[in-house]
């Protein structure tokens, strides 16, 4: 292999899984951070207008906060939260998120569009962020080992 090669080749593959492993932790911190201190509610999942939209694999979700929560009004009204949730990343969206079912969330109080499933609702979340981690892992390795064969 070309050394100008292995060096672009090498520094993309480190960058990218480097970026991969700190995105994953930043959102299994997230996730636990907010089914730790979160507020507790159920949403429903909504119907997309949009064909992009569903093919997201995280449901587009509302719920309604209390009044005093994320600025939802002074005047004793309930906010509504359209949202998707963070840290769900399946390849495709699971059949029990269809239109109109319930789902557990925890959500940020401070910021209500910050929500995740409810620790119940995933089921292999920990397997997915172990893939993710796996794959980040191996790039950085590949990336870092072609930067080393093509520096000595």
């Amino acid at each position: 292999m070309d050394t100008t090669t292995a060096m672009v080749g090498g520094s993309v593959l480190a960058l990218f899984g480097g970026v991969l492993l700190l995105w994953c932790a930043a959102e299994v911190g997230l996730r636990l951070r907010v089914r730790r201190r979160g507020a507790s509610a159920v949403a429903a999942v909504m119907a997309e207008d949009d064909v992009h939209g569903q093919l997201d694999s995280a449901p587009l979700l509302s719920f309604s906060v209390p009044p005093s929560v994320g600025g939802a009004g002074a005047c004793g009204i309930a906010g509504l939260v359209i949202a998707r949730p963070r840290g769900h990343t399946p390849l495709r969206r699971p059949d029990r998120f269809a239109p109109g079912a319930s789902v557990r969330i925890c959500y940020d109080p401070q910021r209500p569009s910050r929500v995740v499933l409810a620790a119940g609702e995933v089921g292999r979340a920990a397997v997915v962020d172990l893939l993710w981690s796996v794959l980040g892992v191996g790039c950085l390795a590949a990336g870092t080992g072609l930067l080393a064969v093509a520096g000595g």
